[in-house]
């Protein structure tokens, strides 16, 4: 019996999407082959799909759904907003209240030294701004030979030219010659993966200081920025050992190079904070938001720009010529605050930090001890589980990284639960509003899908 009636049966539903939809970094020659997965309806953390099956969403959409799916609030934001002004643009010395209020409250929420938004759609688009902005400020400021950005293997800033160039991901620069010329990258700070000879205090040291080493080598002259997640999402919830930002910090201040915090996925509560780099006690001249800013009931994304960065723009005397037909969109502006407005008032982001973060903490960590676990981390509700062929060589990978991964994820759908897969990594990133409950509801799915996928493991010759 299923819990919601659907317009056409589930078969249908994917043969039409077969035919018609593309879907994003997908394979869509094995997707149709397969059949997509169908979600028709979400309540609070739980999602149904077309055959009525209840699926916990342990990554918050993408990243995004912080106050939970549902929400009657921001749907009835959305509805009176669409009435009274449902589109005009920012253009032409135009603007309208949505707009004039969300900056306001942002400037409220982000760092003292920062009050100023652009707005976009998304956060690729966010670091397409930011791209844009960087050059734009040195060139404003009569120095045009700083146009280097430096960026992290592995790190995810968007999938458009800019962003995708900002980010480490060899397999998105392997489609369209990128990254564009001007972009370079440096070691991320993954002690599992890549330091792990090494105390992770030692690591997260080195790690920092190729920032150092690379601006010395291209000249502080030429460098414009750094940017930089503060955990990596989808890289893998890369979590930087203790010692990173701080060195960072004192790398960055002994440099008139400019710092850009990738808030995408941090930001609005997911670290305990209302931005990871506040959590980290790093001081941003520019932070690309989206996702948590409404939740993903309605696409939108900005730049918040510090005192600094605003002020070397506009006292250039001339246009900055950069936006979006989207740009502040009234309806996505009654979103976002309608949106912020439950964050506040239920506590969430203090919730995290006090609450649901260390009581999920504790218990993934825990999973830590199955045989399959090389290691488990969390820091405020963003987690990952490395798996391992060998517990007493944990950092050995699968043979065929990537594979084990995907078995895993696929496990935990059949068990009721999304999980991500990043190569053998498996994460999470639930929605703010998690309860206790639901919290241990999750640990027990994630528990049986270890062992589901050790199962499946052992008998196909996997672990030796």
């Amino acid at each position: 019996m299923t819990a919601h009636s659907n317009i056409y049966p589930t078969k249908v539903l994917q043969e039409l999407d077969a035919a018609h939809h593309w879907h994003p970094f997908s394979d869509m020659k094995s997707l149709n082959e397969e059949g997509s997965r169908i979600i028709t309806h979400a309540d609070g953390v739980w999602l149904t799909d077309s055959d009525g099956k209840k699926i916990l969403d342990g990554m918050a959409g993408l990243w995004c759904v912080q106050v939970g799916h549902g929400r009657r609030e921001i749907a009835d934001a959305v509805f009176k907003q669409m009435n009274e002004l449902a589109y005009y643009n920012t253009f032409f010395k135009t603007t309208h209240p949505p707009a004039i209020a969300l900056s306001e409250k942002l400037a409220k929420l982000a760092p003292e030294h920062i009050n100023t938004v652009f707005y976009c759609s998304s956060g690729s688009e966010a670091n397409d701004t930011v791209f844009r902005m960087v050059r734009t400020y040195w060139d404003m400021k009569g120095k045009p030979d700083k146009k280097v950005i430096i960026g992290r293997w592995n790190g995810y800033h968007g999938s458009t030219l800019a962003g995708t160039s900002l980010g480490g991901m060899k397999a998105m620069h392997k489609q369209g010659d990128l990254p564009v010329q001007g972009v370079h990258h440096i070691d991320q700070p993954y002690w599992f993966g890549e330091g792990h000879d090494m105390s992770p205090d030692d690591f997260g040291i080195a790690a920092a200081r190729k920032l150092e080493q690379t601006i010395d080598e291209i000249g502080e002259d030429k460098v414009a920025a750094f940017i930089a997640e503060p955990i990596q999402g989808a890289g893998g919830v890369i979590i930087p050992p203790e010692t990173y930002w701080p060195e960072i910090r004192r790398i960055l201040a002994e440099r008139d190079i400019l710092f850009v915090s990738d808030e995408v996925i941090c930001g609005f509560g997911r670290l305990g904070d209302w931005f990871g780099s506040s959590y980290y006690g790093m001081e941003p001249d520019l932070m690309p938001i989206a996702k948590g800013l409404t939740s993903g009931y309605l696409p939108m994304g900005g730049v918040l720009v510090s005192d600094r960065v605003a002020e070397g723009l506009m006292n250039a005397g001339e246009d900055f010529n950069h936006g979006y037909t989207y740009s502040g969109h009234p309806v996505c502006a009654a979103a976002a605050l309608a949106n912020l407005e439950i964050i506040e008032r239920e506590g969430l982001v203090e919730r995290v930090r006090d609450d649901i973060g260390p009581y999920l903490q504790e218990r993934w960590r825990k999973l830590g001890e199955h045989p399959l676990v090389g290691e488990a981390r969390m820091t405020g509700l963003m987690g990952a589980l490395e798996l391992v062929p060998n517990k007493d060589a944990p950092h050995k990978p699968f043979k065929d990284v990537g594979t084990v991964g995907t078995i895993c994820r696929d496990a935990s759908f059949q068990n009721g639960m999304v999980m991500r897969a990043v190569r053998d990594s498996m994460i999470i990133s639930p929605p703010l509003v998690l309860s206790h409950e639901e919290a241990d509801f999750l640990i027990e799915t994630a528990s049986k899908t270890l062992d589901d996928t050790h199962q499946i493991l052992k008998r196909d010759g996997w672990l030796g």
